[in-house]
């Protein structure tokens, strides 16, 4: 029995661990974060928090990510679902700034347009 209470608690650990990289306890950036400039970086944001998810280039789905090379959204809904989340998806909203929202739904439009 107290095998199977540690092993629960271990398999609930890596699931929160998991479910935590993907993003759903990122935390605001910095003062000095990505966006440092004028305009913000949308690859580096991109970097920072959506990589874990969606990829290097868009298409890696983890936890059931939408595959950013073949999505057909256009710019101002992405930026809707970037800010408001979706699913298992972290709404942004709080956490970047709407110039950093716009910068990184700028981003994941030469993902798709890269297919």
């Amino acid at each position: 029995m107290h095998t199977k209470v540690s092993t629960v608690s271990i398999l609930l650990l890596v699931y929160y661990l998991f479910i935590a990289s993907c993003g759903q306890n990122a935390e605001p950036p910095a003062s000095n974060s990505v966006a440092s400039s004028s305009t913000p970086n949308g690859e580096a944001i991109y970097k920072k928090y959506c990589i874990a998810c969606h990829g290097a280039i868009g298409d890696m789905g983890m936890s059931g990510a939408a595959n950013l090379q073949q999505s057909q959204l256009p710019l101002e809904a992405r930026i809707a679902l970037i800010r408001d989340g979706r699913n298992m998806m972290t709404p942004f909203k709080g956490i970047l700034s709407e110039e950093e929202i716009e910068a990184v739904a700028h981003y994941t439009m030469q993902l798709s347009q890269s297919n």
